[in-house]
């Protein structure tokens, strides 16, 4: 029999209670207003659940994967752009923890756990989306210093966050093996931000671009080795595709909550329409494909906490299967209130455009799709 820990279902009410008082209410107004969600920022930051997985040795609250995913769900079943707190904040400084030596962990780990400031990732490019590896921002070492260039797209939280990780080639010759891992911060001389991106949803998370315009680093921000960026950068994204899994569950089930709700009040021809069996068959389906694919990512976040060689393709099918559930729930919601659904007086719309994006960043499905048969083609799939 699985079950969470007393301590994991400690987590989850204790979230739950936050996003029910400091997050939910808000939600439709940060979507509106395509506003960041300062009012969850403080609440989630008030409580420790702004950068979760941060080791207690930095200040931080010590969550392992599962606990981050149970924050990440619970803050998305409220509002998918509030629950990109925790998650880029892991996205963001998962490279410095991962590949960092102890001197940039402890000052910037250190940082985040404090609430000085949030963390972003800066992998994508205008012309090196999912094939990263074609990156062209450099990193030119000058004394002991190194100098940056380049353009970075779709930041999330970019402008917001006062940390970013950020993957420059430094030897053009060695192509992945030539890309390394720096952190800038905001106020370095050279950056600058884009225009925020005009967004289908998660409106309340700021998408975009970063320029980098000789931008000097100290040598000491240098993340891990020179010429291990690239390798960092996959390692980061097998574990953070289970965060992702984690909000894809969260938007479906919030979808689900109301419309199990509405079902159940909304009287047609003398009766509630929840006792339409054509309805009831829809939601039997909605509340199936939401369980399988939570019960997938807390498997994804066992094997994310233990770095099981199987990561890989439990990450990416978590993420895969989730997020296809997701756009599927979320869309079946907004069918089930009808023309009601397809307002934005209702929140099951607002829940359906953040969904997709799910489906997008952090390796759109199809690339998962090649990740997951490149592990089974290689043997690398565990049997349960």
């Amino acid at each position: 029999m699985y079950a969470l820990s007393e301590e994991h279902q400690a987590i989850r009410e204790a979230v739950r209670a936050i996003c029910a008082d400091k997050v939910a209410p808000w939600a439709a107004a940060v979507d509106e207003e395509a506003r960041y969600p300062q009012e969850a920022h403080d609440a989630l930051q008030a409580a420790d659940f702004h950068a979760p997985h941060v080791p207690e040795q930095y200040g931080g609250a010590g969550a392992d994967a599962l606990a981050t995913c149970l924050v990440i769900e619970e803050v998305a079943r409220a509002d998918v752009s509030a629950s990109l707190i925790p998650a880029v904040n892991k996205l963001g400084s998962l490279p410095v923890q991962l590949g960092g030596g102890e001197a940039v962990k402890e000052k910037y780990l250190t940082r985040l756990a404090a609430g000085q400031g949030g963390f972003s990732y800066c992998l994508s490019e205008p012309d090196a989306g999912s094939d990263a590896a074609a990156m062209r921002t450099r990193a030119v070492r000058d004394g002991d210093d190194w100098v940056l260039d380049g353009v970075k797209r779709w930041i999330t939280n970019a402008g917001v966050s006062e940390y970013y990780t950020v993957l420059a080639v430094t030897d053009p010759e060695k192509r992945t093996r030539g890309i390394t891992a720096f952190v800038v911060e905001k106020s370095d001389e050279g950056v600058t931000f884009g225009a925020p991106e005009k967004k289908l949803g998660i409106k309340g998370s700021p998408t975009r671009e970063v320029y980098f315009d000789r931008v000097r680093i100290p040598g000491d921000r240098i993340v891990g080795e020179e010429g291990q960026g690239f390798d960092l950068a996959m390692r980061t994204l097998d574990h953070t595709r289970v965060t992702i899994a984690a909000q894809a569950v969260g938007v479906a089930q919030g979808a689900l909550d109301y419309a199990l709700d509405y079902a159940k009040e909304r009287q047609q021809f003398g009766k509630s329409i929840a006792e339409f069996q054509g309805l009831q068959f829809m939601l039997a389906d909605m509340g199936m494909k939401v369980e399988a694919a939570r019960q997938m990512t807390y498997a994804a976040a066992g094997r994310s906490e233990r770095n099981d060689p199987d990561l890989t393709f439990f990450g990416a099918a978590a993420k895969c299967f989730a997020s296809d559930v997701a756009m599927e729930v979320t869309t079946n919601a907004v069918q089930v209130l009808g023309g009601y659904g397809f307002t934005r007086d209702y929140p099951v719309e607002r829940m359906m455009r953040d969904a997709k994006i799910t489906q997008i960043y952090e390796g759109t499905n199809q690339v998962q799709r090649i990740v997951m048969a490149r592990q089974l083609l290689a043997g690398v799939q565990s049997q349960l």
